[in-house]
């Protein structure tokens, strides 16, 4: 039977990081994302109600997305307290988290959620933000959406 692979995406705006737990089980993953708050600012500041910021808002909405994609595939996700993510988030900068543990999960399901997570946290924010952009179809590489995000922060920044 094959192992669970780790599956990473990092850059200054966002991460997504999936890793096998086998301290939790065989066929075990630790999901853990962030959105870097103050990165996202030039993009939402003064576009949104008193509710919560559109960034933190669309990673809560994309973790239960996650929780669908990772049911639909015959896993079972769970909340965990525990600080298995300690580490990936910069310490610079103010970041929101989530973390999920998943269990009997397949082989596929690391890189879905990290290509689910990425565009679905854009596509989330924008539509909160009320500005046009569509994202690629397809998840670029971490450096390159980081490029795509600052280009849309220079031209939406106020």
């Amino acid at each position: 039977m094959p192992t669970l692979q780790p599956s990473e995406y990092i850059n200054d705006f966002l991460y997504f990081v999936i890793r096998p737990d086998e301290d939790r089980g065989k066929r075990a993953l630790l999901y853990c994302s962030g959105v870097n708050i103050d990165r996202f600012l030039p993009i939402t500041k003064g576009r949104h109600g008193i509710g919560s910021h559109p960034a933190v808002r669309g990673l809560q909405l994309v973790n239960l997305g996650i929780r669908d994609l990772a049911l639909s595939r015959g896993a079972i996700p769970k909340r965990t307290r525990r600080n298995d993510c300690a580490g990936i988030v910069p310490t610079r900068d103010d970041w929101y988290t989530e973390i999920l543990l998943i269990e009997h999960a397949p082989d596929s399901l690391p890189g879905e959620m990290v290509d689910y997570g990425a565009i679905n946290l854009l596509r989330k924010i924008f539509k909160a933000t009320l500005l046009e952009f569509r994202p690629p179809d397809t998840l670029p590489k971490p450096d390159d959406l980081q490029k795509i995000i600052e280009d849309l922060c220079r031209k939406y920044g106020s």
